[in-house]
């Protein structure tokens, strides 16, 4: 950081820098733009649709319209600093080669990709400017910490649980803080007449990106792109935290989550970069500290931004990590191949009203909160259907607004079983009625995102089915025709799951399975805790059954 504050004499002042936007779509804690900015007479933003950068090879219209509105908030921010987003569509390696003799590029400077889908990408415009001359900076604030630098840490390997991650954390110590804001004062900042013609941003159907439905087109709550719009909603974040903290609890929306408010995840924003990952770190511990001068930070106030950590120093030497196949850390498992009930599942049809509310959700608005995640890849997977983890992961990576490489794959393989978790050895799963009744005790979530069931007394809301004919008819919503019927039993389902995993677990008992440091661990990954009788309401423990 005392480097990246260093002030440039005019003399010194000889560089032309472009600095490349990838991830880390952002003016604030941007160490990487600060670095091309130090010894820099003319500077320039370069944002590249080459068909893959920051996910878009995958992305539904939701997660491209939030990148797009990122990309604009970006261009209108450096434009009240003088400058613009210069855009460009192609290959990153020819674009960079025209510039540098366009422009008299001699550096290019770039927040660090860790994840190997980016590392060919990255490895040959860094060839490209190593051939021609051109310095390159990288730096590392997409994460908290550099995934390398904790393999190294760790004796040259990944830590292969959550608990030997914190360990090793707690060796490397805090990350570091975030760095000031760009100035651009004494640096020329060239914007051509025509730039919006020649360098502004393509529309989204010139990308070949458009609304599955009206229900996409136009959501009952959207999320809305940019670092203008992070940075207000992190604010709003903060207070909420402090009001938590002030009543002793971490989390606040973990135990009872507010499926119907207002959008208020900061997910999408840090999938995007548009908020840096350690801001948001620091200004929960800051808020705390506030609170609680006198008491240690607890690990719980970060604990979810720690797991994406962790998910992304396991992917980062692995470039099979988002499959089963070839994958070290992933178990293979016999799975079911049924398009029929995936379809079902998929397009929110299953018959469990919490299930389908989750799914329709996700298509609709791509987004749904993480208890939402949890049930709906454990009823695909382990839970009920025992279908593939990875055509789940096809359904979040092209629709979840914040779906990055890493973090997506991790969670599927960890509620799958298949990687990262112990409930091979504690035998339990989410019950898609009980879980979803804790989750929305109103049922003001369900009729929304289940119009079908909106006259439906709550008494039955969750397992409609069950409600005589007369009370069906009266809600204008018979069963098996206005909504279909469960398409599985749940007990007999869940329990038939069960002892294929009994089955996979007695056949990887000489495999090395990455799972957690107790169930408590476990629990708490579901957003599941164990007080109010929550581990009876909850999930299935089918010893019981």
């Amino acid at each position: 950081m005392e480097e990246l504050e260093f002030h440039d004499s005019v003399d010194s002042k000889r560089h032309v820098t472009v600095h490349w936007f990838r991830h880390g779509l952002r003016l604030h804690d941007n160490p990487a733009l600060l670095a091309g900015l130090r010894g820099c007479r003319e500077f320039y933003a370069v944002f590249i649709f080459d068909g893959a950068v920051a996910g878009i090879s995958t992305a539904a219209f939701p997660r491209m319209q939030f990148l797009m509105e990122t990309l604009q908030d970006l261009d209108e921010n450096l434009k009240t600093c003088g400058s613009r987003l210069h855009v460009f569509r192609g290959n990153p390696v020819e674009v960079f080669g025209k510039l540098i003799e366009e422009w008299g590029v001699t550096r290019v400077s770039l927040e660090q990709d860790p994840e190997p889908i980016w590392q060919k990408r990255d490895s040959d415009v860094k060839a490209l400017c190593s051939k021609r001359e051109v310095e390159w900076i990288e730096r590392v604030s997409h994460t908290l910490w550099d995934p390398q630098l904790i393999i190294q840490e760790n004796g040259g390997s990944p830590p292969l649980t959550y608990a030997m991650f914190c360990q090793v954390m707690e060796i490397v110590g805090q990350p570091p803080v975030p760095v000031r804001n760009p100035d651009f004062s004494g640096v020329s900042l060239p914007v051509s007449d025509n730039h919006d013609q020649k360098y502004g941003l393509p529309p989204l159907d010139a990308l070949g990106v458009k609304a599955e439905s009206d229900h996409q087109a136009s959501p009952y709550c959207r999320y809305l792109g940019g670092e203008t719009k992070a940075l207000k909603l992190l604010s709003s974040r903060l207070e909420k935290e402090r009001a938590a903290f002030s009543r002793g609890l971490s989390l606040p929306n973990q135990l009872y989550p507010d499926l119907t408010g207002m959008p208020m995840s900061l997910s999408p924003h840090l999938r995007f970069g548009s908020l840096s990952i350690r801001k948001l770190y620091w200004s929960l511990r800051l808020v705390y500290t506030q609170v609680h001068p006198n008491a240690p930070v607890p690990a719980s106030i970060t604990s979810q931004l720690i797991w994406r950590e962790y998910f992304y120093c396991m992917s980062v030497n692995n470039p099979a990590y988002n499959r089963m196949k070839e994958n070290p850390i992933c178990l293979n498992i016999d799975w079911y191949d049924d398009e029929n009930k995936f379809q079902q599942w998929k397009t929110g049809q299953t018959g469990y009203p919490w299930i389908d509310a989750c799914m329709r959700q996700l298509m609709q608005e791509g987004w749904i909160h993480q208890v939402c995640r949890h049930a709906t890849a454990c009823f695909l997977t382990r839970g009920d259907l025992w279908i593939d983890w990875q055509k789940g992961l096809e359904v979040f990576d092209r629709y979840l607004l914040d779906a990055d490489w890493s973090v997506c794959a991790g969670n599927w393989m960890w509620v799958s079983s298949s990687a990262f978790e112990n409930v091979l050895q504690c035998a339990r799963c989410i019950c898609p009625v009980r879980y979803g009744r804790r989750m929305d005790p109103s049922g003001e979530y369900v009729r929304r995102y289940v119009p079908e069931l909106k006259g439906m007394p709550l008494q039955y809301l969750f397992e409609p089915w069950k409600a005589p004919i007369t009370v069906q008819q009266e809600a204008g919503c018979i069963i098996g025709q206005d909504y279909p019927s469960p398409m599985v039993d749940h007990k007999i389902a869940s329990q038939e799951c069960k002892l294929r995993m009994d089955m996979v677990r007695k056949r990887s008992e000489d495999v090395a399975h990455i799972g957690p440091a107790s169930e408590a661990e476990a629990l708490s990954f579901l957003w599941v805790t164990k007080h109010s009788n929550a581990e009876i309401m909850e999930v299935c423990n089918h010893n019981s059954l």
